[in-house]
């Protein structure tokens, strides 16, 4: 997806800091991508890693290894999907409460991939457990919004308009599948947190989703009017660059 057609009310003000910190903590590392004892001791520092928590310590990864991003395209591709998905959310919250929301859905998404695999050594960076709870949350509240997606053929391209419930429900049983087909011990595309960010997001608006009229909430909130959002499709990446098994959310 590159876009939807559910404009809010509100500007962002949160959704649009969150993605600047995010691309100024990965400018402050960019330059030393190539650098192995650099960002050895980086993600020892700062990323999730769900051995040390299992000896006592490194809790505060949890949070931290949200920030962090493994390369160009891992960034890009999770701050994309917080664009897309981040003003509607932060609209129907408000922006303090989306900032808790977000860290919230972060840090139980790196709970959902320790739970998988406690002692493993692989550290665990990204920001798109945070960027699932959204869209698990967007799912519960807008599944009618309209989402447009891009589809490229060499020199061709086509874009399709489909349901946000379709394109979302498509998302997450892709993680499915990547979760229970690959080993979370050797690394690659965390996508247990993925999974748990969703459902921790779904599991946060529940409440609001009950109380604005379950089932009919998407479909009264719905407004469809054509936004000004056009990005290019970034694929996310998982970090596995400095170190066999490094793993990217």
């Amino acid at each position: 997806p590159f876009r939807d057609h559910n404009p809010s009310d509100r500007t962002p003000f949160v959704t649009c800091a969150l993605i600047v910190l995010n691309v100024l903590i990965f400018l402050t590392y960019w330059a030393e991508l190539d650098n192995a004892w650099y960002m050895n001791a980086l993600l020892t520092n700062w990323a999730m890693v769900p051995e040390f928590i299992s000896q006592g310590y490194g809790q505060a990864g949890l949070l931290t290894s949200i920030f962090l991003h493994g390369g160009v395209m891992h960034l890009l591709g999770n701050m994309l999907f917080l664009y897309i998905f981040g003003d509607n959310i932060e609209d129907e919250l408000g922006s303090a409460k989306f900032l808790g929301f977000y860290l919230g859905a972060g840090i139980l998404a790196n709970l959902a991939q320790y739970a998988i695999a406690p002692m493993s050594d692989v550290p665990v960076i990204g920001a798109s457990g945070a960027v699932a709870g959204i869209m698990g949350a967007y799912l519960l509240l807008y599944p009618k919004a309209r989402v447009d997606i891009i589809l490229i053929f060499i020199i061709f391209f086509k874009i399709f308009t489909l349901r946000a419930w379709i394109v979302l429900g498509i998302w997450i049983a892709m993680q499915f599948l990547g979760g229970f087909g690959s080993d979370p011990e050797t690394g690659g595309v965390a996508y247990w947190a993925h999974i748990g960010g969703f459902v921790a997001g779904m599991a946060m608006i529940y409440p609001r989703w009950r109380a604005k009229g379950s089932a009919h909430f998407g479909e009264q909130q719905m407004v469809y009017r054509p936004t000004q959002r056009l990005h290019t499709h970034l694929h996310n990446q998982g970090f596995q660059k400095y170190r066999a098994g490094r793993v990217g959310s």
